[in-house]
């Protein structure tokens, strides 16, 4: 399969990945509204071994919650995009979905924390959809 490559809003930071992705969801509880300012985080996951930092890891900062088991964020320093970072529990990488630049070739396979949804989402099927500004 041909690598996956991305990168973060201002191009500093990039990566590629190689398929196949081990995971990919939704993630609907509320630190992952919190860190992505959005009603879930797109997260996919792939085997350490598959992921190469391409330019950027050294402006890469890095933020694990206190207390908290699982959770931590890393952020390109000079856009503040959020970027992939290694599990500190697993051999995986958490890969934010938006930073892929071409198709992953997976799709997300669950959500999870439903229960935690924002009381203002909506599915994007319930609201009008358009091209460009409307």
């Amino acid at each position: 399969m041909n690598k996956v490559k991305g990168a973060c809003l201002c191009g500093s930071v990039r990566f590629e990945i190689r398929p196949p992705l081990a995971d990919f969801r939704y993630c609907y509880c509320q630190r992952c509204q919190k860190a992505t300012g959005s009603a879930h985080a797109a997260n996919a996951f792939v085997p350490a071994s598959q992921f190469t930092w391409l330019a950027g890891d050294a402006l890469i900062r890095h933020f694990d919650l206190p207390g908290a088991k699982r959770f931590a964020v890393s952020f390109c320093s000079k856009c503040g995009t959020r970027v992939p970072h290694k599990i500190r529990s697993r051999d995986d990488y958490l890969i934010p979905a938006g930073l892929l630049e071409n198709d992953p070739l997976i799709r997300p396979q669950n959500s999870i924390f439903c229960g935690s949804k924002a009381p203002w989402y909506l599915e994007p099927r319930e609201i009008p959809q358009f091209n460009e500004y409307p």
